[in-house]
């Protein structure tokens, strides 16, 4: 969380100081890339990027706390999600020699970029098993740390609806992880 100079953050970042930029940035990147990572976005790198320069041209016409900024960023950034989801069903990506030579360029690390790989494709299988809805709610709920009221506010749901989506997802995935012998 930013801490309790939340407001002192906000205008100065408003006024273009880079410390808050910094702050902001780091408090929320981490969690905005994840909940991209997992919901399959593909480049969720690049997405992440388009988000805070979404927060950076549009900052001055937000208004609220901090738990009002959080759900305002993760409200862009689930719309920055299905803007990209429309657009590769529009365009499907063609897998050529330049998204070759990146992932041959990338291989510094290989053994930790592999565990971490296996790792997040584990989990976005097992999610994906989920509904979209209730992939989008655990998400923001796990990932994003949103409360119920936050998360319906940023997907453009009821309470009512993002507690049932959450309780029917949460017992989709014990079933699913009971059937692989996975115990908590």
């Amino acid at each position: 969380m930013l801490d309790q100079n939340y407001n002192q953050i906000i205008q100065a970042a408003l006024v273009g100081a880079e410390w808050a930029w910094s702050m902001i940035y780091h408090d929320l990147a981490g969690s905005v890339l994840g909940f991209l990572r997992v919901r399959g976005a593909a480049d969720p790198e690049d997405l992440t990027g388009e988000v805070f320069l979404q927060v950076v041209r549009d900052l001055g016409s937000f208004q609220g706390d901090e738990r009002a900024f959080r759900t305002w960023v993760f409200t862009i950034t689930y719309h920055r999600l299905l803007d990209d989801v429309r657009y590769r069903t529009r365009r499907p990506e063609n897998s050529g020699l330049d998204e070759i030579m990146v992932h041959v360029a990338s291989q510094e690390n290989t053994e930790k970029e592999a565990l971490q790989s296996l790792l997040v494709d584990r989990i976005r299988n097992l999610i994906g098993r989920l509904s979209s809805d209730q992939q989008d709610v655990l998400i923001l709920r796990l990932i994003g740390q949103l409360t119920v009221e936050e998360v319906a506010q940023a997907l453009g749901k009821r309470s009512g609806a993002v507690k049932a989506l959450q309780r029917r997802g949460l017992e989709s995935l014990r079933r699913e992880m009971l059937k692989e012998g996975v115990t908590l």
